[in-house]
């Protein structure tokens, strides 16, 4: 199984996932780790990442989930995922228009055959950006510059009856979110 927790910076992807994965004993990635050292500084300096700059990031990640999914491995990655697009790259379903843009490799072919999109659950985790900004303002040490918030509010498409996935407002605690996902997951934490 792999569960990918998602939405805008600041909405508490990586501490809801850590979290999950330390009461599951599930392998943890964050993709914030995956980031070309050119798409920290661009996204330090406040410039928001286009497509092209996030297809090749998202391909790495869609190779880790391929890989850990043939070896048996359930993870839980944090990605904001904020588009349907990227989504699907996630998945491995590639369309045209990914595999015409600059910059998209073809992922590894010994794990292509793999379909693991019925083994993926999008984790929404959604709150006002009041709240997400408050929490931007205290955050320490991270690249991801606050002032790209509303560009990520803006480019964000939350995910639809076509997803497997479940929405989780973020005034609840962690170990209440952590909870709801593992009732979704079926399981009992």
């Amino acid at each position: 199984m792999i569960v990918v927790t998602m939405g805008v910076s600041g909405c508490g992807k990586t501490t809801v996932s850590l979290s999950l994965a330390d009461k599951l004993g599930w392998k943890f990635y964050d993709a914030d780790d995956y980031h070309s050292e050119e798409n920290k500084e661009r996204m330090a300096k406040g410039i928001p990442l286009s497509d092209e700059e996030r297809i090749p990031w998202l391909c790495s990640l869609q190779e880790i989930l391929l890989r850990e999914f043939s070896l048996g491995v359930n993870v839980i990655l944090a990605c904001s995922s904020l588009k349907r697009m990227y989504r699907r790259i996630l998945m491995g379903e590639h369309s045209m228009k990914n595999r015409q843009a600059e910059n998209y490799t073809e992922p590894n072919q010994a794990h292509s055959h793999l379909d693991f999109s019925k083994d993926i659950l999008f984790v929404y985790l959604h709150g006002s950006i009041e709240l997400i900004t408050k929490r931007l303002e205290t955050r320490k040490g991270h690249f991801m510059s606050p002032s790209l918030l509303q560009s990520q509010f803006d480019t964000l498409e939350p995910p639809d009856g076509t997803e497997n996935f479940m929405s989780i407002n973020i005034e609840k605690t962690i170990p209440e979110m952590v909870t709801e996902i593992g009732k979704k997951l079926g399981l009992n934490l």
